[in-house]
């Protein structure tokens, strides 16, 4: 996720720098709201003739997350008009080709996309027949280091992870992953936070060298957003500590704050945007300087008008793709991503989503399974359907033999029909203790062999009362 590397620079379109600072403390909204228009106006310029905005290396996908932050919907972006290339319908073929992303994928690549799915009105669960990001996502859970999306060593996995799963709703606005799940990962950011509050892109868990090292601007901005949106309230001590951090390092005279790279466009809309995703103002009480200037001061400061594009640095004469979309964003008061905006264009609806399953078509699908002792397995079943639907005993079945990571599932009894499921994992039933189904983050229920299991559900099994 990090931008530190092979940042584009794009030539302004007829861009004007702003020539003065705000004179108030704060940002009107009818600045931002101009901020928002010609920010929205500079992003469509960097979609390609095809509509794409994604493709290999740094691409521009995440103006998805800035469009809809600045109630822009990305069907309603089209190159001249053309609506048959408007920049959702490209994205998710793009999403759905099996040689997507490369050949050696990340769960980065995965987390990245359903971010910018979710705001592009894609359902990441639902991309296609075969494309399931969140199932995807899931394939990368390490066994041994429960919480831990990836190496452990890239703490961003993790965070970013955090950000993707709770992020990216139901289309209903449901979050469709278990509270274990949510709790495990949260474990996990608390322990990598450093002494100084903030946090990094590198794992600090166990290592004190690590957690006595200053902490990144962006990553804490990211790690305060991660633990929001998975339930932690922004009065909480971990919360309250990155706050800190943040207004430590807020210089004065511009509202900016003093980046590991020095002061730079990139790093405030992070650090901005994981404020806005804990519901903490940026631009009262700690983040109001004594010289009157707030972090979105600066990056209101650091757009070119009427151009619309954000310079990375303050000395640059042309804006950044990646500058433009992280300040954008941050100044439309988003966190990591949005919910997608009602589009205007006629016909388009506000969702796109595979229906069903496709018989003999090889898919994925998202599974947790919690034995009520503490012990959480997360995986991705891969199952070729016989139908438009399956059921929750051959998404069982197929997990013993065709999970990511394995182990998830060992043994189910009863071994087939569509019965109760009256032990998983040599795990019996017990009383009112018994195996139970939820699906897309619905109430857990008696489970059966014979549950309906739908494309892109997100199933998690759990024994209790």
């Amino acid at each position: 996720m990090s931008r530190r590397t092979a940042l584009p620079v794009l030539a302004a379109l007829g861009a004007l720098a702003l020539t003065a600072t705000p004179a108030v403390a704060t940002t009107t909204p009818a600045q931002i709201a101009t901020s928002k228009t010609n920010g929205v106006a500079y992003l469509k310029t960097l979609q390609a003739a095809d509509g794409s905005y994604a493709g290999s290396g740094l691409s521009n996908e995440w103006a998805f997350s800035a469009f809809a932050a600045a109630g822009t919907a990305a069907v309603d972006v089209t190159p001249g008009g053309d609506t048959s290339k408007n920049a959702r319908t490209v994205y998710r073929n793009l999403l759905a080709t099996t040689s997507w992303p490369s050949a050696s994928p990340v769960v980065t690549d995965y987390e990245r996309a359903t971010l910018n799915a979710y705001a592009a009105g894609i359902d990441p669960a639902r991309v296609s027949a075969s494309r399931n990001l969140i199932a995807d996502i899931y394939g990368y859970w390490q066994t041994a280091e429960t919480g831990y999306f990836g190496p452990s060593a890239n703490f961003n996995g993790t965070v970013f992870a955090a950000l993707a799963l709770n992020g990216a709703k139901t289309q209903s606005g449901q979050v469709r992953v278990p509270q274990a799940l949510r709790d495990a990962i949260v474990t996990r950011i608390r322990a990598n936070q450093h002494n100084d509050g903030g946090w990094n892109y590198s794992k600090a868990e166990g290592n004190p060298t690590q957690q006595a090292a200053t902490s990144d601007i962006d990553m804490t901005g990211a790690a305060m957003a991660a633990l929001c949106v998975s339930g932690v309230p922004n009065t909480d001590a971990d919360i309250v500590q990155g706050k800190a951090f943040l207004k430590s390092k807020l210089v004065a005279s511009s509202g900016a704050f003093n980046a590991m790279f020095g002061v730079n466009t990139d790093s405030n809309g992070w650090a901005v945007s994981g404020l806005n995703a804990c519901g903490i103002n940026p631009q009262t009480g700690d983040f109001l300087t004594a010289q009157g200037k707030t972090p979105v001061d600066f990056l209101i400061a650091q757009q070119f008008n009427p151009g619309g594009g954000f310079k990375y640095l303050p000395g640059d004469t042309s804006p950044s793709a990646y500058a433009s979309i992280d300040g954008l964003r941050a100044v439309a008061g988003a966190g990591f991503t949005a919910t997608p905006p009602t589009p205007v264009t006629s016909g388009a609806p506000q969702w796109v989503a595979q229906g069903s399953l496709t018989s003999g078509t090889a898919t994925k699908l998202a599974l947790t399974v919690d034995d009520g002792a503490g012990n959480l397995m997360v995986c991705s079943v891969a199952l070729t359907p016989t139908g438009s639907t399956t059921t929750l005993g051959a998404v069982l079945d197929a997990a013993v033999g065709s999970a990511t990571p394995s182990g998830c599932v060992t043994s189910v009894t009863p071994s087939s029909g569509t019965g109760t499921v009256t032990a998983l994992n040599g795990k019996a039933n017990s009383g009112s203790n018994t195996w139970k189904v939820s699906v897309d983050g619905g109430s857990f229920a008696t489970a059966t062999r014979g549950t309906t299991v739908g494309v892109g559900d997100t199933v998690a099994v759990r024994w209790g009362a």
